[in-house]
């Protein structure tokens, strides 16, 4: 049985390590007896370009770019944070890398020996103001619009060393996951606030970025190899399932029996074939207590247990929807949760005032933020007075 996971068969891959077409070709003289494969771009017709057609584009943007460059791409993209690597260095750019994700992958990448860094072109996020700033280039995450990822916080010019200013170049070196559209487009707004130029979007050409999927022609060369008696697409939406299994029932010949299932059916295979049998609940089940018997979701057993534990706190605050002015003193309503008799929710109004007084008007418009550095701020002062943790959920009433 053969599992892809998510692949690409890319014929100039930058670590020159060749896809092994032969390898597969040998499983399939051998009698492969199921094939499942990732069906993610199965709408997409032809091949997925190579990671290599990124680099020209790369190449353009670093030579043209005068002050800051950002490069913001998928922390899991390896072969991308090489590519900004090397030319970083081409380019005699120092490096910073800013966001827990980018460092970790970096800090990981470097020790298995995938991207090298040589001596002297890494900076911490805090040196970047001693150089001058078209000798800077920083790989930041939060490429899908994230509220509190270092991108959107930089965005609104809320993190402690992106300063994004006029005439900064940010290239979002990814696509738009389907669901994230709004949250991406409002950051690149923001963006386009600060007077920074924007690339994004993998419609460009040369492209900024490429898909790490197999397009149409790559997943009939495998199925053509391969030459499963069962074929299973897996890892994609529905509709994706569908023309992946409609795609490998069209060719005749390579594929003996497709089979459509979807996470939780049961597939048994014995010497007469293959079938569905049934299906299993997929995941962790929990059940409400009482008389009734519906399925409860772990992030309600996790809200459970936190307010079982040290209750809830609700801060309320009105804000203009036009002028982005709080209109009256915030209201905080607390439930499980003791604040006793020594100010502490007098306290608490004083530091929701206080943040939303630091915070600009372009934060205050944008709920998501403001909300994250509410619940931040509070939950380090009654921390702190307390030593208790409730669960904290601001709530924005627009007039």
């Amino acid at each position: 049985m053969i599992h892809t996971g998510d692949f690409k068969v890319d014929p100039t891959p930058t670590d020159n390590r060749l896809f092994d077409l032969h390898a597969f070709a040998e499983y399939g003289k051998e009698g492969v007896l199921a094939l499942l494969q990732d069906s993610t771009n199965v709408e997409r017709r032809g091949y997925t370009p190579s990671e290599r057609a990124v680099r020209r584009k790369f190449d353009e943007v670093f030579a043209r770019t005068e002050r800051r460059l950002f490069i913001s791409c998928f922390s899991s993209s390896i072969h991308r944070i090489k590519l900004t690597v090397d030319l970083a260095l081409e380019h005699g750019r120092k490096i910073a890398f800013i966001g827990r994700s980018m460092n970790n992958s970096a800090e990981i990448a470097e020790d298995l020996g995938y991207v090298e860094i040589p001596e002297g072109l890494m900076i911490h996020p805090g040196e970047m103001k001693n150089f001058a700033p078209e000798k800077v280039c920083v790989l930041i995450s939060g490429t899908q619009g994230e509220p509190m990822s270092a991108l959107s916080r930089a965005a609104v010019d809320n993190h402690k060393h992106a300063k994004i200013e006029k005439g900064d170049t940010v290239v979002l070196s990814s696509r738009i996951i389907p669901g994230n559209e709004k949250a991406i487009y409002r950051m690149i707004d923001h963006l386009f606030r600060r007077e920074a130029h924007v690339i994004y979007g993998d419609g460009s050409s040369p492209p900024v970025h490429v898909s790490g999927h197999a397009s149409q022609e790559e997943l009939k060369l495998i199925i053509n190899l391969v030459k499963p008696r069962f074929f299973i697409p897996v890892h994609g939406e529905y509709r994706q399932l569908k023309l992946h299994a409609e795609m490998a029932a069209s060719m005749h010949g390579s594929v003996g029996q497709v089979m459509l299932i979807e996470s939780g059916d049961i597939l048994e295979f014995d010497e007469l074939g293959a079938r569905k049998v049934g299906r299993v609940n997929v995941g962790r089940v929990c059940i409400d207590s009482g008389s009734r018997t519906d399925v409860v979701e772990d992030l309600i057993i996790k809200d459970r247990r936190h307010i079982s534990e040290d209750g809830i706190v609700l801060p309320i605050i009105a804000i203009n929807k036009l002028t982005g002015v709080v209109e009256t003193s915030p209201e905080i309503v607390t439930r499980g949760f003791n604040p006793g008799e020594d100010g502490l929710m007098e306290g608490a109004k004083q530091i929701v005032i206080q943040t939303l007084e630091v915070s600009s008007q372009e934060e205050k418009a944008d709920y998501g933020v403001i909300k994250e550095k509410i619940r931040a701020d509070l939950k380090r002062y009654i921390n702190k007075q307390t030593q208790k943790r409730p669960l904290i959920m601001p709530v924005i009433l627009e007039i």
